[in-house]
């Protein structure tokens, strides 16, 4: 059996927002494993399916940038939140961000080997920087969009300047609806995406491994139930229609309101515009996502005092 310890108690903790104990039975039976003990948990109704703040486990920028009809953003990550705050290194997010949207490089190998501006590569330019500000910063990830006819919307929430934040945001709005309507419906729909988090543009573009691992979720949860078989089938297939509806951006309900599909909200503004609107794709960036913190001493320490 896997050592249970305190990092991964803590670990699972803020993940999952589960107490203390239930981590660790949770780690117990899966054998110390992090996803398992996290679907162990949820299949006990004692986790929720994201905990959405806990995912923000690295420091650093993302940056948006828009041209025309094509949008990028650029996440680069360093080791302390005062590193961000650096106009050196908020410099260098700006400029990574407007090399990739000029080039078209679509991953961090592709970006950091273009050409900065002020000479060497990104790349280079990377090491220098790291070498001056004494911390670690690494560019992580890229992404793009694009719309033949429309605009492109970029949104930064909690802004350290401008263009440069801890979540960015892109939407792509394919129309020949005029730019005072689709500026405003795009800005509105980022700060929905930035707010509801969603996995997917629809149902249908959700992970199917991830639906299969809901869908296992849900029948553990059902068969606890002691309904009939048949109902315990439908009881899941319900279960795995609700995620996916909350989770896919179309299907989800605008947060101006928190009645009407987005989707709908899409089409009554193409109505009254008497135009096509059609919301092609979006990005969105949340800093540190899905990377975790190490555990602080204090934190371990406080976990060994609780007997984990």
């Amino acid at each position: 059996m896997a050592e249970i310890t305190a990092a991964a108690v803590k670990e699972l903790r803020d993940r999952s927002g589960a107490g203390m104990m239930d981590c660790k039975k949770a780690l117990t039976e899966a054998n110390g494993d992090i996803e398992a003990a996290t679907d162990w948990l949820r299949a006990k109704g004692l986790a929720a399916a994201q905990k959405k703040s806990s995912r923000t486990a690295a420091e650093g920028l993302v940056g948006v940038a828009v041209a025309g009809t094509k949008g990028v953003a650029v996440e680069v990550n360093s080791e302390t939140d005062f590193v961000a705050k650096n106009d050196q290194f908020q410099d260098f997010v700006r400029t990574a961000s407007a090399v990739a949207l000029e080039t078209g490089a679509t991953d961090a190998e592709a970006l950091t080997a273009q050409a900065h501006p002020t000479g060497g590569t990104i790349a280079e330019k990377l090491v220098s920087n790291v070498a001056t500000i004494g911390e670690n910063q690494t560019v992580r990830r890229v992404a793009h969009v694009e719309v033949t006819e429309g605009v492109v919307v970029p949104y930064v929430h909690n802004a350290a300047a401008p263009g440069l934040g801890k979540i960015g945001v892109l939407v792509a709005l394919e129309g020949n609806a005029p730019a005072e309507v689709l500026e405003p419906l795009g800005k509105q729909l980022a700060m929905h995406i930035a707010a509801a988090f969603p996995l997917a543009l629809s149902a249908a573009d959700i992970d199917p491994a991830l639906l299969e691992r809901e869908r296992a979720i849900a029948a553990e949860k059902a068969a606890e139930s002691g309904k009939p078989a048949e109902i315990v089938a439908k009881m899941v297939d319900g279960a795995v229609a609700k995620f996916a509806k909350e989770q896919a951006l179309l299907s989800q309900l605008f947060v101006m309101d928190n009645k009407t599909p987005v989707a709908d909200v899409v089409a009554k503004a193409a109505k009254d515009a008497g135009a096509s609107i059609t919301l092609k794709s979006y990005v969105r960036f949340q800093l540190g996502e899905g990377i975790e913190k190490e555990v602080s001493d204090f934190a371990a320490e406080v976990a060994a005092a609780a007997g984990v």
